[in-house]
C-alpha cells in the first residue's frame, strides 16, 4: 500500500509559509523578514507562534487574531493557488488502475489539506485521509507508521512512503516500511540523508517512473 505525504510530496507547498510570512508581515510595515524569526516559527507550534510573533513586533492584534489571519491566507493557497509536483496526479492515476492501495498520510492541518483535496480533485484517488491531527501521534515517532498501517489492514513490510523529509523517512523505515524520497528544496541540503535511507532506486524519487 501506498502513502503519500502532501506537502513537499504531493503538492508543491513547502515555501508557503515563508510566502505567508512576508504577505502578512509586509502588509504591516516590516520587511525583510527577520531570518531568526523564520527559524522561530519554523519549529513552534502555531499558537506559540502567533503569540511571539504578536509580542515581536507589538502587533495591535490577539494571538488568536494572527493565527486565524495566517490559517485565511493559508486555506486560499491550498484551494487552489499551490499547484501538484510533476507527474504526481497521473502516478496517483496509474497506481489506482493497477489495484495499488493509496492513502494520504500528513501533518497538515486538516482543513488546508482538505481544501487542497478537493482543489485538486484528489479525495477519489484515495482510500484514506490520515492526519497526525487526528492520530494524535507525529510524523517523526515510528508509532504512526504502525498506526496507520495498522487502521489500513496492511503488514508494515507491504507498506511504501513517499515523502520529502529525511525524518519521517527514518522514522517510517524503523516502523518497517519501505519509503522514497521526492526531492524538495526545503530538504536540498539533506539529500544525502535520503539518498542512504532510500537507496539509489529510491531517491530521488520521479512520479513519472514506473510504480515501486
Amino acid at each position: 500500500m501506498y502513502f503519500f505525504d502532501l506537502d513537499g510530496t504531493l503538492l508543491d507547498s513547502n515555501g508557503v509559509w515563508l510566502d505567508i510570512d512576508m504577505d502578512f508581515l509586509g502588509r504591516r510595515g516590516i520587511s525583510p523578514v527577520p531570518e531568526d524569526y523564520t527559524d522561530y516559527v519554523t519549529h513552534h507550534t502555531f499558537h506559540d507562534a502567533a503569540e511571539y510573533t504578536r509580542v515581536r513586533f507589538s502587533l495591535p492584534m490577539t494571538g488568536a487574531e494572527i493565527a486565524g489571519a495566517w490559517r485565511e491566507m493559508a486555506r486560499e493557497a491550498y484551494g487552489g493557488r499551490l499547484s501538484l509536483k510533476p507527474g504526481a496526479r497521473d502516478f496517483l492515476l496509474r497506481a489506482n488502475q493497477a489495484g495499488v492501495r493509496c492513502a494520504l498520510l500528513t501533518s497538515c492541518m486538516p482543513e488546508l489539506c482538505r481544501a487542497a483535496l478537493e482543489a485538486h480533485n484528489l479525495s477519489p484517488l484515495l482510500e484514506a485521509v490520515l492526519t497526525t491531527a487526528e492520530l494524535g501521534l507525529e510524523k517523526s515517532d515510528p508509532a504512526l507508521y504502525l498506526r496507520a498501517a495498522e487502521l489500513c489492514g496492511e503488514a508494515p513490510a507491504r507498506c511504501v512512503l513517499f515523502d520529502d523529509s529525511p525524518v519521517y523517512c527514518a522514522a517510517a523505515k524503523e516502523a518497517g516500511w519501505r519509503v522514497r524520497g521526492v526531492a524538495d528544496p526545503i530538504f536540498a541540503r539533506r539529500s544525502g540523508e535520503l539518498a542512504a535511507l532510500c537507496g539509489p532506486d529510491g531517491y530521488p524519487f520521479d512520479f513519472s517512473g514506473p510504480l515501486p
